[in-house]
């Protein structure tokens, strides 16, 4: 199906013209007809689909067709777990709203909070923001949310998974009752489908594709390896394939930034994004990759799914994600837009369980190449893998590391409270 069939304006048909777009993704096409019904849209889609544009524009659309003359308020508000996701979703409202009127903001943590204040009080339509800062500012008075007729979360599984859920739950108290509630998700986990039961009225249910299944694009390979020679595969594989364009994962902020490290001290030029990182920081080390001034971006799971890059060839799982989910995640980095990818992990004998978990959540087996000269140690034993880390001196574990602020989990069944959540619309 084309774009110029979903009844779209001619503002934004000439925006996605000019992006080089003409046939709208599954996504797209089921959900942009439910959204400018004013339907409620509980949508499941792997990354990469081009779900963010699935949604933007229909609601720059609904906010064309309202009544003019209105102050401008904002009317439109996009939760996403990251920083990087916020400026990502923010920036294809720009894209695709280039010829409308509409102010837009992003909101998130890691910079000043005054020049998002002084955005706010210009006035704008669309927030995109992160839970956290956006509690900020409900709490200072900078912002007004009694206007929002529109909500959208974005990887709702993910902002559960990082702890979110009672930010959320806060800030939809601050809503009106009567809304369009939007919910995307990679996956529909019980914890999401509570959410959604929460939040949303008889929403229409999408999914695109098989819950975590990877793109079809994406050619996935395992490299055995011993766990000390990981790092000098990589170099080998990046060198010898002469790859100018490597996103790399890590399971924590201090692997990535040893790692990143030792691989420029190999002649190869790489940065590490984290969580601790300023937002300035991952700002620069983002735009350098995507320049080409940086061949080798190691990241941490914050950037699994905020990250898009136009494309990347290459995504590295230098060490396997300790749940099986944020593979797919990690690897919908590669082979967006239609695009083909190449998915490598390299796994040593610690990580074998972590691999047949992934294999069983995509109920296939991934193909083995060992690399010659890097062949395992067969006498090497298995060292077990705790918290995301593996077990070293004494036996003593490294303990947890997040990426993230703390936050409480999702309320256990039979607790939760729905104050806030469930609304009735007038018949």
């Amino acid at each position: 199906m084309l774009f110029n069939q979903l009844g779209l304006s001619a503002e934004l048909l000439r925006a996605v013209d000019a992006q080089g777009y003409t046939e709208a993704t599954p996504i797209q096409q089921q959900s942009i007809p439910l959204i400018l019904e004013g339907r409620d849209v509980l949508a499941g889609a792997q990354t990469g689909t081009g779900k963010t544009a699935g949604f933007t524009l229909p609601l720059l659309q609904q906010l064309q067709t309202a009544e003019s003359g209105r102050k401008r308020r904002v009317r439109v508000l996009v939760l996403t777990p990251t920083r990087e996701l916020a400026a990502q979703v923010a920036e294809s409202v720009r894209t695709y709203g280039q010829h409308l009127p509409f102010g837009t903001a992003v909101i998130f943590g890691g910079v000043s909070i005054n020049p998002q204040i002084d955005k706010l009080r210009r006035g704008v339509d669309i927030v995109v923001a992160t839970p956290g800062r956006l509690l900020d500012h409900v709490q200072r008075g900078t912002i007004d949310l009694s206007g929002v007729d529109k909500l959208v979360l974005d990887e709702a599984d993910r902002m559960l998974d990082m702890g979110f859920i009672r930010d959320i739950r806060k800030i939809i108290r601050a809503l009106p009752e009567q809304r369009q509630t939007l919910l995307f998700s990679a996956t529909f986990s019980k914890d999401i489908r509570r959410l959604a039961k929460d939040f949303l009225i008889s929403p229409a249910e999408i999914q695109v594709a098989q819950e975590n299944t990877t793109a079809d694009r994406v050619r996935q390979v395992v490299h055995p390896v011993d766990r000390r020679r990981k790092r000098e595969l990589l170099s080998h594989r990046i060198g010898a394939g002469d790859w100018r364009q490597v996103l790399v994962f890590t399971r924590t902020k201090h692997g990535a930034n040893r790692l990143a490290e030792q691989l420029t001290d190999d002649g190869l030029k790489a940065v590490a994004i984290h969580g601790n990182k300023s937002q300035g920081a991952r700002t620069r080390a983002l735009a350098d990759f995507k320049a080409g001034s940086v061949r080798v971006l190691v990241a941490t799971d914050i950037a699994a799914r905020g990250l898009d890059i136009n494309r990347l060839p290459h995504v590295i799982n230098y060490e396997l994600p300790s749940t099986p989910e944020d593979y797919v995640h990690r690897i919908g980095r590669t082979a967006r837009a239609g695009r083909e990818g190449e998915a490598i992990s390299l796994v040593c004998i610690d990580e074998h369980k972590l691999l047949r978990d992934i294999e069983r959540l995509l109920n296939r087996e991934i193909e083995k190449e060992v690399i010659p000269g890097y062949e395992p140690d067969p006498r090497i034993p298995a060292v077990p893998i705790k918290n995301g880390r593996s077990q070293r001196a004494n036996g003593r574990g490294a303990g947890p590391r997040r990426d993230t602020k703390p936050g409480g989990p999702p309320p256990r069944n039979g607790q939760r409270k729905r104050t806030g959540g469930r609304r009735r619309r007038a018949s």
